[in-house]
């Protein structure tokens, strides 16, 4: 345990990975609506995609620069922005869970699945 003013996890990287990883965790998140990682990738995860889900759903442009920032792919962005965010309105807080899972084969590290806690819609396909 620490003492007072430890924020975060380390996950064993430097700044730059470690935020690099965040980022790409989140991305996939979005796109694919549930993701298997390790727990402490994942509660490290939620702590980041809250906040991102927070400022999506204020949908203003400063607020969409945020998500854009915070995402790896605009893509991904706009979908959080556009699509994801209006589902998601019902909440103030609390719109991902992180689930245990199984120990992996390899190292027999805890993972976890984390994922949207309201059952997303697809889009609907535009015609053309």
């Amino acid at each position: 345990m620490h003492r007072h003013g430890y924020k975060g996890r380390k996950l064993g990287r430097e700044r730059d990975q470690r935020r690099a990883l965040i980022k790409g965790l989140a991305t996939s998140l979005v796109e694919h609506g549930r993701i298997e990682t390790t727990l402490p990738k994942a509660k490290e995860l939620k702590r980041y995609i809250e906040k991102v889900i927070t400022k999506a759903k204020k949908g203003d442009l400063a607020n969409r620069r945020h998500v854009i920032a915070a995402l790896s792919t605009r893509i991904a962005a706009f979908k959080l922005v556009d699509e994801i965010a209006p589902q998601l309105s019902g909440r103030t807080s609390g719109h991902v869970r992180v689930k245990r899972t199984r120990l992996r084969v390899g190292d027999g590290a805890q993972m976890a699945i984390i994922e949207f806690v309201d059952e997303l819609k697809p889009a609907p396909k535009e015609e053309k």
